[in-house]
């Protein structure tokens, strides 16, 4: 007897054992669903809403200045296009990959300079007019190049032959295209910030761009004479950055007045040969 009430304690604990194992694992995951839906009931009450501000035109203030190159620009092999007859014809003279180009006293072109921080959280309008990437002579025209976000981008293809144009973001959506002779342009936009997307050519792998994407209309490229202008920019204390593809990036603080005007140089060196 003594045997069989063990056996029915025994078979009773391992009884209760096993039907307290579901009720727990019950209580956990509903506990866990409590956790959860508390961590949402918290992020919904962040709500991260689309900025409202606008910047006062009467107390906005300009940005100018210019990029300078000290030293002589590397020296790049011209570009192979032998293995495309039609990217050769295009071309009366050799390509040079324009990855430095310079004007006058050492003025630095294709230099992406934008306000890197400091500003407010303000509403912008999207520009209406599409940025245009060329394809001529078998090359990208230009090289760098810059848009807000949702801004339009044109993709022309000039040539007498096929491309297939290739961005490669980390952050926004990537996508890779071909363009045949006389096509219509090619339109897309990007819907968030990034910085230095490559655009490549599967067909014609010298074929290479940087796009720039910025939430706000502070920044602007040189041109062969270096200069860059940030117009109707708030008072505030800024990081100005200055990209280049082959030197890197600078910054500089700038403390911007009310309806003031400020003016810097950024200026890149190339290292002296050994």
């Amino acid at each position: 007897m003594k045997e069989m009430l063990k056996a029915g304690i025994s078979v009773g604990a391992e009884g209760f054992v096993s039907n307290i194992r579901p009720v727990c694992c019950a209580l956990v995951f509903f506990a866990a669903l409590a956790l959860i839906g508390c961590g949402n009931k918290n992020s919904n009450e962040v709500v991260d809403h689309p900025p409202t501000a606008v910047v006062d035109p009467a107390t906005a203030g300009t940005i100018t200045g210019m990029v300078t190159l000290d030293g002589r620009p590397p020296v790049f092999h011209p570009i192979d296009m032998s293995a495309e007859p039609a990217c050769v014809k295009a071309n009366s003279t050799t390509v040079i990959p324009p990855v430095v180009v310079t004007g006058a006293r050492g003025a630095l072109a294709g230099v992406v300079v934008y306000a890197k921080s400091g500003l407010g959280r303000y509403r912008y309008d999207t520009p209406t007019q599409p940025a245009v990437l060329d394809q001529r002579g078998c090359m990208y025209d230009p090289r760098v190049l810059a848009v807000m976000i949702h801004q339009g981008l044109e993709v022309h293809n000039q040539d007498p032959t096929v491309h297939n144009i290739h961005a490669t973001p980390r952050d926004n959506r990537s996508w890779n295209r071909s363009e045949e002779p006389g096509e219509p342009p090619f339109q897309t936009s990007f819907a968030r910030p990034e910085l230095a997307i490559p655009i490549l050519c599967n067909i014609h792998p010298w074929m290479r761009a940087f796009l720039f994407v910025f939430d706000n209309p502070y920044f602007d490229v040189t041109s062969k004479s270096g200069t860059f202008q940030l117009k109707a920019i708030p008072p505030g204390t800024y990081t100005i950055a200055a990209w280049q593809e082959h030197y890197g990036t600078q910054y500089q603080t700038v403390t911007l007045s009310s309806k003031g005007s400020k003016s810097i140089v950024f200026m890149f060196h190339t290292p002296p040969s050994h």
